[in-house]
């Protein structure tokens, strides 16, 4: 008894202990729940005292380790022409550059309405089939006009803040401080900016370069009225960091009321300004590094999508992004939906997961006897083709089978030069046609208008076809003196006046 009651023990202390019975992560969206989908908004489940001390006692859950998709330099280069919207807007462009299938079509439609703007915009899209942020930005006519110009920019835009958004937040701020320091950044009519303390970092791991001091926040001086700057990154940033990655610049069109003759020569330009209440509600948390959702401006200008209190965090949301693939392995995996009659769609491509089997059983069956499979990017090519080198200077017998084949290749070439070849294809073309022509003159016509022109000929032929049945039908007779018959040939009667003697 004293055993069973101990190994209960130590089972009810393992359960407790292991977190797959722990309670409901607070990463899980909304979508995945039983209640209708939030469209791109998380829901944070309040804790409980009673729950509080299982969570302390169930170690925290590791992530998945995000996947470098970027480098530095390249995070900056796409980010320089929108590092310096105000924060909010910022963070509507970058969580609906993660549907780029919705940003085109709301770039479309704001194209095909050129004076909606504004809250009313918004509202005019609600039954659009479009994630609520892309909807939100379709207030901001200049922000279309910029993302409109270059579709494939926008979906790297939303590949890195999907793969590396503390990066993406890094960059941000990087770029920032340079055109701080450039003197392009400063607080007017338009924008305030501040300089706060940057929060301390979130996680512990080990940070080898260290970690900025300060956050730059970038706001509207009012927040009804919000200016979209414009400006050219190879200007306002200062002398760029890396020549090797220049920032592309996108000019906003002539009709939005740019001073470009001035402001974007020396700085920032901002156009007429665009009166909101609800169409902007996300911002950054630079400390978690994440976008927070307003929830009252969220449910005031989406009627629709209503969300509750504790779906204040942006989660991405894969049905909105209408089949584009993931850049990443991490969002491949969790966010790759499979629908309904996909594997027939995939057997109706061509797509055989058999056939996909035996060849990588060949591929393996190949390498085994030392036959290498082609390369699969230029970089590889050249790998094998700088190792294909160093054998053949270190190896004479290599050498020596190249020259053969050198030697090879030159005897085929010389064999090529030295066939006849024409001078004039003009006039081998010509005297062909002329031959062709002559002999078709030479040779007897035999169709349905030969003799047209002849008729007597056609005459005669007649006649003599003539001649032939009638003597076919003419009565024998018999002579009774001879005792034989006796066949008479048959005349033609005459033409003319004349007769025939016999």
């Amino acid at each position: 008894m004293a055993n069973r009651t101990r190994f209960n023990a130590v089972l009810l202390a393992l359960l407790a202990c292991n977190p797959a019975f722990a309670a409901t992560d607070a990463g899980i969206s909304a979508g995945e729940s039983g209640d209708t989908p939030s469209a791109g908004v998380s829901a944070v489940p309040e804790s409980t005292p009673e729950a509080a001390p299982a969570q302390a006692a169930a170690p925290a859950a590791q992530p998945a380790a995000p996947q470098t998709v970027f480098k530095t330099e390249e995070l900056d280069q796409m980010m320089a022409p929108i590092a310096l919207y105000p924060d909010s807007l910022l963070a509507q462009v970058l969580m609906a550059a993660t549907y780029p299938g919705n940003v085109a079509d709301a770039v479309a439609w704001s194209k095909a309405h050129p004076d909606v703007k504004g809250d009313d915009a918004v509202k005019q899209v609600a039954n659009q089939p479009w994630d609520p942020s892309v909807q939100s930005l379709v207030a901001f006519p200049q922000v279309l006009a910029t993302l409109g110009q270059d579709p494939a920019w926008v979906q790297r835009v939303g590949d890195a803040f999907l793969a590396q958004p503390n990066d993406v937040m890094d960059s941000v701020q990087r770029l920032r401080r340079q055109a701080q320091a450039a003197g392009n950044l400063q607080s007017n009519e338009q924008q305030t900016v501040t300089v706060q303390s940057a929060p301390p970092p979130s996680s512990t791991t080990t940070v080898v370069q260290p970690a900025a001091t300060q956050t730059i926040v970038i706001e509207p001086a009012n927040p009804q009225v919000v200016y979209v700057p414009s400006y050219n990154p190879t200007v306002v940033y200062g002398s760029w960091s890396y020549p090797s990655y220049p920032p592309p610049y996108y000019p906003p069109p002539p009709s939005y009321g740019y001073p470009i003759a001035t402001g974007l020569a020396t700085g920032l330009a901002f156009g007429v300004g665009v009166g909101i209440v609800n169409s902007l509600w996300g911002d950054f948390d630079w400390g978690g590094g994440d976008v927070d959702i307003d929830v009252n401006k969220y449910n005031n200008i989406n009627s629709n999508r209503q969300i509750n209190r504790n779906q204040n965090k942006f989660v991405h949301n894969p049905v909105n992004r209408q089949g584009v693939p993931y850049r990443d392995n991490v969002n491949r995996q969790q966010n790759g939906l499979r629908l309904n009659g996909s594997q027939q769609r995939e057997a109706a491509r061509g797509y055989d997961a058999n056939r996909t089997a035996e060849r990588q059983k060949a591929r393996q069956s190949l390498q085994q006897r030392g036959i290498e499979a082609p390369a699969r990017t230029n970089q590889q090519a050249r790998e094998r083709a700088q190792a294909a080198t160093r054998d053949m200077r270190n190896d004479p017998q290599a050498r020596q089978r190249a020259e053969s084949a050198r030697q090879q290749r030159q005897a085929g070439d010389a064999n090529r030069q030295q066939r006849p070849r024409a001078q004039n294809n003009q006039q081998v073309r010509q005297q062909a046609r002329q031959q062709h022509t002559a002999a078709r003159k030479q040779a007897p016509r035999n169709n349905a208008f030969a003799g047209a022109r002849q008729p007597s000929q056609s005459r005669a032929a007649t006649s003599r076809g003539e001649f032939s049945r009638a003597s076919a039908s003419r009565p024998q007779t018999q002579r009774a003196s001879a005792g034989r018959q006796v066949q008479r040939p048959a005349h033609a009667p005459s033409r003319g006046g004349g007769g025939r003697r016999r």
